[in-house]
């Protein structure tokens, strides 16, 4: 899809405005080796393994914050300057960032532009159900596989400043350590709800990753993408299924609206089935900034907290390290 002619002018004017800058610097002038890397990331998950593989060595700015849908966002004036003027531009790749793909496409013939979901290896993706081709993005949902993209950070920013390689390779293993085992809490109390209960219903299809590693059954309202539209046919197809297999709780998230999932418990309890929202999850954007649930630790930990205790598992009510604030009751 080739770009509108506002977001044309828009780029070109900011890219100019970026040549006239550059050109005002003075010959040979460089960025200090003490200075942080500038970058870029789109997502907040993306965002989080930057800064802790990275550390002090570099200065990381997500474009999308807590409560963002990433399918829809629209990159505006300001994040086109944000990234223009970055060292480097990180996303998730996998179509996620389904409305600025053109943008990022040309911005790489530019400057480096790095696709960090992409560092997941093929025969481990998921197919997407909603566009042809291409595959599930939400790859953050099974910490394992993330941890392919911490170790794709660590090498992008080694390629960027070769002298602190080391650096960020300490960085990496100590994340990669807790990623670890942060899986083992959640197999561990994902394992404790009963088998009947393990299905996860969904404002949209978000947790297949999360299906696989763990053994849930997930649905979603809407399919992969939140662009998708949620069908009435769909919705009364889920409250049979309500109804039939007696699921006594459903979830929000917090980057999606929660009308398709109220309109389960309703039509559930018209034919006399009641079923509660067991919490919100974070599916496409993490928690708020400066908490613990505003970290990919923190995102998925609430998470699987959330679900277990929902589902009548048994998980501590502040989850893995106790630090959760946010968790269901």
């Amino acid at each position: 899809m080739r770009p509108s002619i506002t977001r044309r002018r828009l780029l070109g004017g900011v890219w100019a405005g970026c040549t006239i800058a550059l050109a005002g610097m003075p010959a040979g002038a460089a960025t200090p080796l003490a200075a942080p890397l500038a970058v870029t990331a789109t997502t907040g998950m993306i965002a989080d393994a930057l800064r802790a593989v990275g550390g002090e060595g570099v200065s990381v700015r997500a474009l999308m914050g807590s409560g963002v849908d990433p399918h829809s966002y629209r990159q505006t004036r300001k994040d086109i300057a944000a990234m223009v003027r970055a060292d480097a531009v990180f996303h998730n790749g996998l179509y996620l960032e389904a409305q600025l793909e053109d943008f990022l496409h040309a911005l790489q013939r530019r400057q480096q532009v790095v696709a960090l979901g992409e560092a997941v290896p093929v025969d481990q993706r998921l197919a997407h159900q909603d566009y042809e081709g291409r595959f599930d993005p939400h790859v953050w949902m099974d910490p394992m596989l993330w941890s392919a993209v911490v170790a794709a950070a660590r090498d992008a920013l080694s390629s960027l400043r070769p002298a602190m390689a080391d650096v960020f390779a300490a960085n990496s293993a100590a994340y990669l350590e807790q990623i670890a085992a942060l899986h083992r809490y959640s197999a561990h109390v994902l394992a404790s709800v009963p088998s009947e209960a393990r299905v996860l219903v969904t404002a949209h299809d978000a947790f297949s990753y999360f299906s696989r590693a763990y053994g849930y059954e997930v649905l979603g309202v809407q399919g992969i993408s939140t662009e998708s539209e949620a069908g009435l046919a769909r919705i009364r197809e889920l409250v049979d299924l309500l109804v039939m297999r007696k699921v006594r709780a459903v979830f929000v998230e917090t980057s999606v609206s929660d009308r398709n999932v109220r309109a389960l418990i309703e039509g559930a309890a018209a034919r006399g089935h009641r079923v509660e929202i067991g919490g919100a999850l974070f599916s496409d954007a993490m928690g708020r900034a400066g908490r613990y649930e505003g970290t990919y630790l923190g995102m998925i930990d609430h998470n699987v907290t959330t679900i277990t205790r929902a589902l009548g598992g048994s998980a501590p009510i502040r989850g893995w390290q106790g630090l959760l604030q946010e968790a269901s009751a």
